[in-house]
């Protein structure tokens, strides 16, 4: 005889139900807290290719949102309608379900697959919703670019941005990681019981599952040994230091512990950074990429001819550069220095290691008068920029950023030879737009005992094309103590390589303390000096006792 006895955990079966329940019972999922949070979106994915492109435009995937159970489902969607095209994955995220992003990582790895955090914005949406539904396709592709400024990947993501083949990001992006958090859901389980009666007794024939619900649950953000084991296996597994693991345990769920990109780059969570004119989406360049070729970290062109051995800098400039001559000075002047004028000392051309010599002549010719100094280079010789910026804070000079053009001088040569002045200061113009000072010329110019910058100049550091050893870490850490720089100053300067610009602007500048103020757009660098026989004005609050340089302060 057989019969069923449906068995709904009454009181006489709770305690041998609850004991089966806690035997394979509670499920740990884990999450992140922003899982908390109903107001993000789940991530979606979406095929996007360059908006402004004619033929053969990037394309990347999109994937934006937050990281849920069938989120894993979804992007095995979107790479089979990829098929074997290898686009890069852009992700923007607040993270999510752990386990997920795990799953996807691997995904990606398998794939072979670049990864990279950025933000995509859509042809035709509206500012406030950058990837709106109506500008994607049919077929759940779309137009578009992407963007760094605020894009973030935060919590779980930097988990699944972990199985990109490559993996990069900008100092304009955000990564940051937090304590995972383990939620256990204590379970009611309700079974459909067969049994047959044997010799007068109940043997049971089937058990089957026909009901659960939560009754209870508790969470913790202690990392077990078996998730610790986990997670750090797969770390391992993408090519990144469990170093990160102490770092995610340090924030609590409800806060974020950000990876400085030199952490990032360190630990392996990223693999490189995007230059200013690099964005997210964009594929390595192979090693035969085309110099236009839309790929990042694009090869050094190779020399047709052996060239002859040449006085080199120290920090060379990576982008492509005009050609450029070791840096000389010029005394300058504009206006009637009989009652106003700008005077400065434009400092234009590559930083060698003479160069500070040749500084120091044109500060002796000066005595007391305190000229700001303008600076245009692409960089050099690092020490040399070192003892510039010592002349130059000694001295109790001003610096900033601008470009010097003399007089009926040609466009491609704003400083021809023919325009200086054979004797005294020469009469010239100085713009801050266009104007750049990149590499050691920053160092440099943090010299001035004030440092102005105009907004549509140029500014940046990049790492010593030699490796930084802690004694020169130490050297750099001193030098911007001793200037009044922000030491985080150093953690930014190494996120570029030193073929990059490693653009500064302003308000980051302002907050690592290189610059003390920004250029209005109705002035120019330089500051105003007044002659002595100026009339006193607003640009000469009073009479200057200084006379004119002589001839022999322009070194050319």
């Amino acid at each position: 005889m057989r019969f069923a006895i449906f068995l709904s955990v009454k009181y006489l079966f709770s305690r041998i139900i609850l004991a089966l329940v806690l035997s394979s019972l509670p499920i740990a999922l884990l999450q992140a807290a922003e899982q908390k949070q109903p107001e993000h979106p789940p991530m979606s994915f979406v095929i996007v290719h360059k908006s402004v492109c004619k033929q053969d435009c990037p394309e990347w995937i999109s994937a934006e949102g937050r990281i849920t159970s069938d989120t894993p489902a979804q992007m095995r969607k979107i790479l089979r309608k990829i098929g074997n095209r290898k686009l890069p994955i852009v992700f923007r995220s607040e993270g999510g379900d752990v386990n997920a992003a795990y799953v996807m990582g691997r995904m990606i790895r398998k794939a072979g697959l670049e990864s990279a955090v950025g933000g995509t914005r859509l042809e035709g949406c509206p500012p406030e919703d950058l990837r709106c539904a109506a500008a994607i396709g049919r077929n759940g592709a779309a137009a578009g670019s992407t963007y760094s400024y605020g894009a973030y990947c935060v919590s779980a993501c930097p988990l699944a941005l972990a199985g990109g083949t490559t993996r990069v990001s900008s100092q304009w992006a955000y990564i940051g990681v937090h304590q995972i958090t383990t939620v256990y859901n204590k379970m009611r389980v309700s079974y459909r019981i067969e049994y047959k009666m044997v010799n007068g007794k109940k043997q049971e024939v089937s058990r089957k599952e026909i009901g659960r619900k939560v009754t209870g649950q508790s969470s913790s953000t202690k990392l077990g040994k078996k998730a610790s084991a986990t997670l750090k296996a797969y770390l391992k597994e993408m090519g990144v230091s469990d170093d990160i693991v102490d770092l995610m345990m340090s924030a609590t769920p409800d806060s974020m512990a950000m990876v400085v990109p030199t952490e990032a780059l360190r630990t392996g969570l990223i693999t490189d950074m995007l230059a200013y004119n690099e964005w997210p989406g964009m594929p390595l360049c192979a090693q035969d990429a085309a110099a236009d070729a839309a790929c990042y970290r694009h090869p050094a062109p190779k020399a047709a001819v052996p060239e002859p051995p040449v006085k080199s800098a120290t920090v060379s400039p990576s982008y492509p550069a005009p050609k450029t001559h070791p840096m000389d000075f010029l005394l300058m002047y504009k206006g009637n220095c009989q009652e106003e004028c700008t005077q400065w000392i434009s400092a234009d051309g590559d930083i060698m290691p003479d160069t500070p010599a040749q500084l120091e002549a044109i500060l002796k010719t000066l005595g007391d008068r305190k000229l700001p100094v303008v600076f245009q280079s692409f960089g050099g010789d690092k020490d040399a920029a070192f003892a510039m910026g010592r002349m130059i804070r000694a001295a109790g000079l001003d610096t900033s950023i601008g470009r010097t053009r003399l007089p009926n001088c040609p466009m491609q040569d704003p400083r021809c030879t023919a325009s200086m002045a054979k004797s005294g200061p020469t009469e010239g113009e100085v713009f801050a737009g266009g104007a750049y000072c990149f590499s050691s010329c920053t160092i440099a110019f943090m010299g001035g005992t004030s440092r102005l910058v105009g907004r549509t100049s140029a500014l940046g550091l990049s790492q010593p094309a030699s490796k930084v050893t802690e004694t020169e870490r130490g050297k750099f850490i001193a030098y911007f103590s001793e200037m009044g720089v922000s030491p985080d100053t150093f953690d930014t300067m190494m996120i570029t390589p030193s073929f990059g610009r490693g653009d500064i602007y302003p308000p980051q500048a302002l907050r690592l303390e290189i610059i003390d103020g920004v250029i209005p757009y109705d002035e120019e660098p330089g500051l105003h000096v007044c002659g002595p026989n100026a009339k006193e004005s607003v640009l000469c609050p009073r009479k200057s006792e200084a006379a004119i340089v002589p001839a022999s302060a322009s070194v050319n």
